[in-house]
């Protein structure tokens, strides 16, 4: 085997420490270093309204009575469920689950055997853009489908302006409103 100068075997030496060395300082500079922190875009402002509400006061046969809010146009069944649900006393067949609710409206959730007092006419007449379907059924001549033709009436064009605007509903006519005036509250 050759010999090689001491000199050669000397400046290969440096050039591999100074190699392993950049190398060294290459790596540790780097992983000391944090990593790079993508721009994000700020978050997008909330545009969206907060959907309108309505609170209901609920009482009856439902596992936590009281007060619940539920989102506009909520059912009885929306309003039920936002209270716990119903007990296993509650008899659902007596109630329209399907009626749609309004704020302030009162709802009751009988028991199997309670007796169910159908409501009376408010002092002054029955606030047709507030009734409940059986609310309406209190006036004369309205039973459960024409009063269920109001409630989707009004729930399809908005409130009632004047008692007139009952004559847009199916199935009412100038007598049957005739006979129906005095016991309304007018708009």
């Amino acid at each position: 085997m050759p010999q090689v100068p001491a000199g050669r075997v000397m400046a290969a030496l440096g050039a591999v420490l100074v190699g392993a060395a950049v190398v060294g300082l290459w790596f540790g500079v780097r992983r000391g270093a944090p990593p790079p922190v993508p721009a994000m875009a700020p978050a997008p402002a909330s545009t969206a309204a907060t959907p309108p509400t309505a609170t209901v006061h609920v009482t009856g046969a439902v596992v936590e009575p009281g007060l619940v809010v539920v989102p506009e146009g909520s059912r009885v069944a929306d309003v039920i469920a936002a209270a716990g649900g119903s007990t296993g006393s509650a008899d659902l067949g007596a109630i329209n689950l399907a009626q749609t609710v309004a704020d302030g409206d009162r709802v009751h959730i009988p028991n199997v055997g309670e007796r169910i007092e159908q409501p009376t006419a408010e002092p002054g007449g029955v606030d047709l853009n507030r009734a409940s379907a059986v609310e309406l059924e209190t006036l004369d001549g309205v039973g459960p489908v024409l009063a269920r033709r109001i409630v989707e009436w009004r729930d399809a064009h908005g409130p009632f302006a004047t008692v007139e605007d009952l004559l847009d509903v199916p199935g009412i006519g100038e007598a049957k409103l005739a006979g129906m005036r005095d016991g309304i509250a007018v708009p």
